[in-house]
């Protein structure tokens, strides 16, 4: 989105790209993957970025060179079946739309999100993990993973104005 900033994370290696996981994932739902499917999967994970169902959705209803189009309800179910699939996650809501990123293939990361502009910057942090994993031991919990979302103001939005308003600009 571009009232989103996006701090890039390098791809892990995995054994199979977003596409034939998801191929196997409908697999196992007794579906299968079509053209459509497909085009969406490849749009989402053309580049990392955090998106919305409406992004997508404008980039992809167009008329295509071959002729056809995605439908707005197969984006939909679609992000929808990439997320019960774990290749996608809801991050945060920007807006009161929901923001999505990619899980699949990324490093463990967390996240600052102002809440003035819904500005959301990715950051990793080893020692928030170890702090983590200690908590965790300690409770007798067996860590999978974890989300953290840091709500606040972002250093933009934290900036005094420019100039002071004089006097008589307030009446």
């Amino acid at each position: 989105m571009s009232d989103l900033a996006v701090n890039e994370f390098d791809r892990q290696e995995v054994a199979a790209s977003p596409v034939e996981k998801f191929r196997e994932y409908l697999a196992t739902q007794g579906k299968r993957l079509t053209q459509e499917r497909e085009t969406i999967v490849r749009e989402i994970f053309a580049e990392h970025e955090h998106f919305d169902s409406d992004q997508i959705v404008a980039r992809l209803t167009q008329p295509r060179r071959d002729g056809g189009r995605v439908s707005r309800a197969t984006i939909y179910r679609t992000i929808s079946s990439l997320e019960e699939a774990g290749l996608i996650r809801k991050v945060a809501r920007s807006n009161d739309r929901e923001v999505y990123e990619h899980d699949y293939g990324y490093p463990q990361h967390d996240h600052f999100i102002c809440e003035k502009c819904q500005q959301l910057v990715e950051f990793r942090n080893e020692e928030i993990s170890a702090v983590l994993e200690r908590v965790a031991a300690d409770h007798g919990f067996r860590m999978s993973g974890h989300r953290l979302e840091v709500h606040g103001i972002c250093a933009e939005c934290a900036k005094p104005p420019s100039r002071r308003h004089r006097k008589l600009d307030m009446i």
